[in-house]
């Protein structure tokens, strides 16, 4: 079945998308199985390699908690985090050495700015409401301390949001939105492969948090 568009998503939505979450909520160990079953992503594995330093790091859109424990066994001490609570129960079971709590985007309520030295988001900011994406991308970069990388992707839609025969939002958005919402960060990596899980095209992007702040307009220096 082919992704259908959804006029249901009105351009001022904001937020989660609650089909989504309610889906991955029902669905946990079905979707944890399945993940689980997939080859390893191991050019994405080899770009952190390339680029996240070891210190404290945040998997965002943790799922299952996969990627979390993999980051977790090599040299970046990880926190998984995730707004589906099915999910983190599947995390949990899976991977009990590992530490998973539930936030979500775009707020990610109770995450500290400059908390993380690296950031993982994958795949997951076209489940948001388009509207939500820069401030998505902004809270992200946000949590990074000054120098911080953050490895973003995301699966590119179609003209119009659409839905997948599981009922997920797959969000559709202008790529220059993710781009200027990450400010003043130095671009180290920008892509368009093809998924080797979902065969579908993704972008994705590492940017590096500057040291000190840009100075604001008007600003004596």
């Amino acid at each position: 079945m082919t992704d259908a568009p959804d006029p249901s998503i009105s351009p001022a939505q904001t937020g989660a998308d609650q089909a989504t979450l309610a889906v991955y909520d029902r669905g946990a160990a079905s979707f944890a199985e399945d993940w689980s079953t997939q080859p390893p992503p191991d050019d994405m594995y080899d770009i952190l390699r390339r680029f996240f330093v070891p210190g404290p790091t945040a998997d965002i859109g943790c799922g299952a908690g996969r990627d979390t424990a993999w980051l977790d066994a090599h040299g970046f001490p990880a926190i998984g985090f995730d707004a589906s609570e099915g999910l983190l129960t599947e995390a949990r079971r899976r991977h009990p050495a590992v530490q998973f709590e539930q936030a979500s985007l775009p707020g990610l309520p109770g995450l500290g700015a400059g908390r993380f030295r690296n950031v993982l988001c994958e795949t997951v900011i076209m489940h948001l409401a388009p509207a939500s994406i820069a401030e998505a991308v902004t809270r992200l970069v946000s949590i990074l301390e000054p120098g911080g990388t953050l490895y973003l992707s995301w699966r590119l839609a179609a003209a119009d949001a659409s839905r997948d025969a599981h009922g997920r939002l797959y969000a559709a958005f202008d790529p220059t939105v993710v781009m200027g919402a990450l400010g003043d960060a130095e671009i180290l990596m920008d892509e368009q492969p093809i998924s080797a899980s979902s065969g579908k095209p993704i972008r994705r992007v590492v940017a590096r948090k500057a040291t000190t702040p840009s100075p604001t307009p008007g600003s004596s220096t």
